[in-house]
């Protein structure tokens, strides 16, 4: 029985790298893996899925206007999906990819950010917190060793970002993983400056 399963983490929990050796595992066992991602991620190259440790791979690009399903069955067979910053996705594909799982019993792998710098939902991850079969969190740790959870977006200063656009595309010189604890305390400490 296929499932819908939502693999989330902080920024800098490996995600990418989890998703990239996930295919590896599957391809090693003789299937067909669709790796994909959405065009709004385009850091690495618009069609590359790359991790911080150097992993990578091409994987195929989704628009957000495009149906899942229907790139699905112009793609060919497959055995599995892989999805990564699977956040990106419209709340509408991420109900495709749920129809790919019950009427194909096709697994589908989404890797990606459960919420944004704010600490809001992304409407993708929403959806994938609604109807993904399975939940599970990826962790990784805050600079004082509790476990982060937010997206901490900072300037160039290396001050906590409070307002802007929800999407903005950056790496470690953007974002920082961090607790919620320490979040606070650094907007409260720049707002007393």
């Amino acid at each position: 029985m296929a499932k819908l399963y939502f693999k989330y983490g902080a920024m800098g929990s490996s995600k990418s790298a989890q998703a990239l050796i996930t295919k590896f595992n599957y391809e090693e066992l003789g299937m067909k893996v669709w790796l994909i991602k959405p065009s709004t991620d385009t850091r690495d190259g618009a069609d590359i899925i790359k991790s911080r440790i150097g992993l990578e791979c091409k994987a195929q690009i989704i628009t957000p206007d495009e149906n899942i399903v229907e790139a699905y069955r112009k793609a060919g067979s497959h055995d599995v999906i892989i999805t990564d910053e699977a956040q990106f996705f419209t709340p509408e594909q991420i109900d495709q990819l749920r129809t790919l799982v019950d009427e194909d019993n096709l697994p589908v792998l989404c890797f990606g950010l459960r919420t944004d710098f704010l600490t809001h939902f992304f409407p993708g991850a929403r959806r994938l917190m609604e109807l993904a079969d399975s939940l599970t969190e990826i962790k990784t740790v805050c600079a004082c060793g509790r476990k982060a959870t937010v997206n901490a977006r900072i300037d160039e200063s290396g001050r906590v970002v409070t307002e802007g656009a929800q999407v903005f595309l950056g790496g470690n010189d953007s974002y920082i993983a961090m607790c919620h604890k320490c979040w606070k305390d650094k907007i409260k400490e720049q707002s007393e400056k």
